[in-house]
């Protein structure tokens, strides 16, 4: 690619929808489920639990400042580095900034990298959702095999991310009458 970024092979030919609806991006995991309810909505949409690993991103404060001041009794979430705590405060000013955008991947969120595993691991999580998937053995499993933990066989991160970008672009193709062919697209999603 001309960026320096991954590149992967997409399928060609599909089609696309004429109209957009909020409604058909309503059932897409929220900040603070649990790694059931996660897995869940990801079987849904036919990716597993190896994909919902893989796919994560950004947050706004909105979503998370309650861990910082309101989780319990008016505190902090214990679960949280109190190390990390004053850079998500400042990312977070309390009673203000819901909007600002946070990288799930603090530290390196200008590289395509496994840090953010790390950053499970090491308890400096953004999001309750981010903390569930340490929690669960079973997503903490593909967890540990991205950072090569516990002497398991690895995952190349940045295959299978290709792989669960080109299963989540599948998602309620169109076809037959439905859609229309996309002249000038660079991704079928």
């Amino acid at each position: 690619m001309e960026s320096g970024g991954l590149s992967w092979q997409v399928p060609t030919g599909c089609k696309d929808g004429r109209v957009s609806q909020a409604s058909d991006v309503n059932n897409l995991p929220a900040p603070t489920d649990s790694g059931d309810v996660q897995k869940q909505k990801f079987t849904a949409k036919g990716l597993n639990t190896q994909d919902l690993i893989t796919l994560v991103g950004t947050a706004t404060c909105q979503f998370f400042s309650n861990r910082l001041y309101n989780f319990i009794a008016n505190g902090l979430d214990p679960s949280i580095d109190p190390s990390f705590v004053p850079q998500l405060q400042a990312f977070c000013p309390q009673n203000s900034g819901g909007s600002n955008r946070v990288p799930l991947d603090t530290g390196s969120q200008l590289k395509f990298d496994t840090s953010y595993y790390a950053n499970l691991r090491n308890g400096r999580e953004i999001l309750e959702s981010d903390e569930a998937l340490w929690n669960d053995a079973s997503t903490n499993m593909f967890v540990q095999k991205y950072l090569g933990l516990r002497g398991m066989l690895g995952l190349s991160f940045s295959l299978e991310f290709g792989n669960s970008m080109v299963k989540m672009g599948n998602i309620g193709i169109k076809t037959g009458a439905d859609g229309e062919f996309v002249r000038f697209a660079l991704f079928c999603f």
